[in-house]
């Protein structure tokens, strides 16, 4: 179970990391992928580097712990983390987004990212 939960948590760490990077490099490109209906344009676009480093942090708070073998404070933070895609999917339903990645995308991130929280609690 601890193998499965090491694998779920390197390929969230990493996705988070990389979809960072792109909101840093190609902010306009990237955020039609995230679900929300509108974005900022022009000067506003600095919002999306704020979100490209949120999320390239986050993907750093899973791996640091991981690195270090801290499984138990990872599951925590884990559980802690899987309240960001959740926000996410409510917040895009709120201001009538794509509901299929909505739920598809970032329920299901939700999703995985407790399972992993919880099967490091358990093993």
């Amino acid at each position: 179970m601890q193998y499965v939960a090491i694998a779920i948590t390197v390929l969230c760490g990493l996705g988070i990391i990389t979809a960072g990077v792109q909101y840093l490099v190609a902010p306009a490109k990237t955020a039609k992928s995230f679900g929300l209906p509108a974005w900022p344009d022009g000067r506003s676009l600095a919002w999306l580097n704020l979100k490209g480093v949120r999320d390239i942090v986050s993907g750093l708070v899973a791996l640091i712990p991981l690195a270090l073998g801290q499984y138990q404070v990872l599951a925590y933070l884990l559980l802690a983390a899987a309240l960001t895609p959740i926000g996410d999917a409510l917040t895009i339903l709120r201001y009538r987004g794509n509901k299929t990645l909505a739920y598809a995308m970032h329920g299901s991130t939700a999703i995985i990212i407790l399972i992993a929280s919880v099967l490091f609690f358990v093993s």
